[in-house]
């Protein structure tokens, strides 16, 4: 085989194979990053998104350029496309496993389900009770606002007592003060890394 010969397999397997595996690659980070950048801004993590959306323009830039220099190739768009589905897709991921922020918990129980309250309070969660009267009678109405680390062993209570309970799950942008599980506050650091406040 001659040079020329192998100079053009290697040629072909550059545009139509790696190319497009590194605008994939691409496309995946800088649309996770993009993806988290949002999420920390609407937690008010206004410190850590212009850091992130530094990295997310300089990728985007990279993987653009590319695909700008081969317009013919119809498997760096694809690429494209697909690193943008999966980026979406992993920063979500990455949000759900990060647990960053604060959750409101609106629980609605019967009157007869007081042990619930109690079992909640018991376990250093902040519970504030109000009556309430639904279509079915009088009721207890529970707000509780928690770390988002903790909402799966909170619902697990709830679900423990009665697996038929009503609640509804919202995001909370912003706490001050409050009574939250073993008493400290969280920032992104700790978030991730899961380390304990010094005092």
């Amino acid at each position: 085989m001659s040079l020329l010969s192998v100079l053009s397999i290697q040629s072909d397997l550059f545009t139509w194979v790696l190319l497009p595996f590194l605008i994939f690659i691409s496309r995946i980070f800088d649309q996770s990053i993009g993806t988290l950048r949002l999420i920390f801004v609407q937690k008010g993590l206004k410190q850590l998104a212009p850091l992130l959306a530094f990295f997310e323009s300089i990728i985007w830039l990279l993987a653009v350029s590319q695909i700008i220099k081969h317009l013919d190739n119809a498997m760096c768009y694809i690429a494209y496309g697909g690193g943008f589905a999966m980026g979406n897709y992993l920063g979500i991921i990455l949000d759900e496993k990060l647990s960053i922020g604060n959750v409101i918990v609106r629980t609605i129980l019967k009157n007869n389900d007081t042990e619930i309250i109690e079992k909640l309070i018991s376990m250093n969660y902040g519970v504030t009770v109000m009556d309430g009267e639904g279509s079915q009678g009088k009721v207890k109405i529970l707000l509780s606002i928690l770390h988002r680390k903790d909402l799966k062993n909170f619902v697990s209570v709830l679900n423990s007592f009665r697996p038929d309970i009503f609640y509804s799950i919202e995001e909370v942008k912003t706490v001050k003060d409050g009574i939250f599980r073993k008493n400290q506050s969280r920032n992104l650091f700790m978030s991730v890394f899961g380390a304990k406040k010094v005092k």
